[in-house]
């Protein structure tokens, strides 16, 4: 029995959704071989939408990073803002939006100048 790898399951992938553009169904693939990852998109996906998609990839990582990295609070809050602005993407931002969004732009700052002095002791504890 031949083990399959992850690009032999892309080009079999590949060949049947050629079969289906050939009936006239739309999608899209997009692969990232390297990283064993495989996106595949129908006929109707919004630009919004994969935004709205690829968000979620690394809103993910955020959340399972949790506090025990130092850059966690910076994609934490940069989600948060950036989830905001996609879903008011065709509406107006609230002043409510408006001031979680500086809340978490203080967030990150605060972050950034935490990764500052660490950065400078122990630049002077050498």
């Amino acid at each position: 029995m031949q083990i399959m790898t992850f690009e032999d399951f892309y080009n079999e992938l590949e060949t049947l959704a050629t079969k289906h553009e050939k009936n006239n169904t739309l999608i899209k693939i997009e692969k990232d071989l390297d990283n064993n990852i495989i996106k595949i998109f129908g006929e109707k996906i919004s630009e919004l939408a994969r935004a709205k998609n690829g968000l979620n990839d690394v809103t993910e990582l955020a959340y399972t990073t949790a506090e025990h990295h130092p850059y966690w609070n910076i994609l934490y809050n940069s989600c948060e803002i950036t989830n905001t602005v996609l879903e008011k993407w065709r509406d107006k931002i609230s002043n409510e939006d408006k001031e979680d969004i500086k809340w978490a732009i203080k967030e990150i700052d605060q972050t950034l100048e935490k990764i500052k002095d660490k950065v400078q002791t122990h630049s002077r504890q050498r």
